[in-house]
């Protein structure tokens, strides 16, 4: 499979998996792979070619294109919320229940969880605390599309992420998602927050297209686009 490892300073690295990424940060003491993948299914090994350190998985969500290799892991960290959506993909795994407030030390490099339900019921985000990162999934992009079509979105719940999020723009400088643009402004998040508050107001004109056989609309805000249920 084709992908591309990109440095992103000494000790973290992203892997352009197509039109997804993952990310692999290290400590001290150990490394974690967060997600793994879409088209690899070797996520692991190519982890454990970029660091001596033992590896262990997080995942942001549990969407397809983000846990492509985790069978080689006999559990992962994820949200419970996530658990529905990871059983209809057929892998296996136990999930290790992370959320809201939980602290993960790689050794001198805290990561703390926030909870950003609404794209998924069990969407997290990844506050790398010294490096001032943070490293968001799929809820935050720019120049993106995200999805927010089906039966475990949830716009309103999505609105009171970013709002919540927002609050906490102080914690960090820049924010790497997982599509498109890397990294991106905090001020992304306010501006997806008031978007998505127009759409469920009828403000913003949404184009009908197709999406996985499924009849959807995009709402293009000018810095990204959500792809919404008819």
């Amino acid at each position: 499979m084709s992908y591309e490892v990109i440095a992103m300073g000494a000790d973290t690295w992203r892997i352009e998996d197509g039109g997804v990424r993952f990310f692999l940060l290290t400590g001290t003491e150990k490394a974690m792979l967060i997600d793994s993948g879409m088209m690899v299914n070797n996520a692991r090994e190519i982890a454990e070619g970029l660091t001596s350190l033992p590896v262990f998985l997080l995942n942001t969500h549990a969407d397809r294109d983000h846990i492509g290799s985790n069978e080689q892991f006999a559990s992962f960290y994820m949200h419970p919320a996530e658990q529905p959506v990871y059983n209809r993909s057929g892998k296996p795994g136990n999930i290790i229940p992370v959320q809201e407030g939980d602290c993960i030390d790689l050794g001198q490099r805290l990561l703390k969880i926030i909870d950003l339900p609404g794209h998924t019921p069990g969407s997290i985000a990844v506050l790398d605390v010294n490096h001032r990162v943070l490293i968001s999934g799929d809820p935050i992009q720019q120049n993106g599309r995200i999805f927010m079509f089906g039966s475990h979105r949830n716009m309103h719940e999505y609105i009171q992420s970013l709002d919540r999020l927002e609050r906490r723009t102080s914690e960090f400088d820049e924010i790497w998602p997982s599509h498109a643009d890397i990294p991106i402004a905090t001020d992304v998040i306010g501006k997806l927050r008031d978007g998505a508050r127009r759409i469920l107001a009828g403000k913003v004109a949404g184009k009908p297209e197709e999406m996985h056989g499924q009849a959807i609309v995009a709402y293009d805000l000018g810095f990204c686009t959500l792809l919404c249920d008819q």
